[in-house]
């Protein structure tokens, strides 16, 4: 599994306090002061990260653009740093891709527990037995090596979209409701409105479904959430 984590900030200060706290883990830790130099040491490590940690303003090429670019090509957990009362900047990071946020200032007790959380359950999901893959209707879906196949057909998901559509797969025909989904999912206190939800469910449905208009895998419980179809 990859032991290091990619922090992307321009503050040098706060990247040298991150730095401690993550060699503290015994993990090996990188620092890039710039989106781009940090979007070239993915690409030099090529898969070695277990994690990353993304200032949203960054001098240049801005966090979400930073985002937008991992998420073409990488699954690995994003760990997205906002100024505070930004709310807007959290959404954005959340339906753009990123796993969790951070709001600055912040404590490092609780850096400490974002970064664990978001780094076991990557590594959860990656030493996952291989028994356990899903054989759904035209769908199998790999927990080992996070894959997801419709018709034969290899779908691209990020890392959030995969372990949304796991966990309703998992429980297929179990009813939930969005604030559950978001415990479930993103491991935290429901704290957004239900759009952010909605959104991600609809993205994945483009991805998934033969008409996302028509769903057949992920169903909407009108009045209460979503539940994956038995039948698949």
């Amino acid at each position: 599994m990859p032991n290091r984590v990619l922090i992307i900030d321009d503050d040098t200060e706060l990247c040298t306090l991150m730095k401690k706290c993550v060699t503290q883990e015994e993990l090996e830790a990188d620092i890039a002061y710039t989106g781009r130099a940090g979007l070239s040491k993915i690409a030099e490590q090529n898969d070695a990260y277990c994690l990353v940690i993304l200032d949203v303003m960054l001098p240049g090429m801005d966090g979400f653009q930073v985002l937008s670019e991992i998420r073409k090509s990488s699954t690995v957990p994003i760990l997205m740093l906002t100024a505070k009362g930004d709310e807007i900047d959290k959404v954005t990071g959340l339906r753009l891709g990123a796993d969790d946020y951070l709001t600055k200032p912040f404590s490092i007790n609780e850096l400490m527990a974002r970064m664990e959380s978001l780094i076991r359950r990557y590594t959860t999901f990656n030493q996952t037995a291989p028994m356990d893959i899903l054989n759904l209707k035209n769908m199998v879906i790999d927990k080992e090596n996070r894959t997801v196949c419709v018709h034969g057909e290899s779908v691209d998901l990020t890392g959030k979209e995969f372990d949304l559509l796991a966990f309703l797969a998992s429980n297929k025909g179990r009813v939930f409701t969005k604030k559950q989904i978001y415990t479930q999912v993103w491991e935290d206190e429901y704290a957004f409105d239900d759009n952010n939800i909605m959104s991600f469910i609809s993205k994945l449905r483009k991805k998934i479904e033969p008409d996302a208009e028509h769903p057949f895998y992920i169903l909407t419980v009108h009045g209460v959430g979503y539940r994956f179809n038995k039948e698949a």
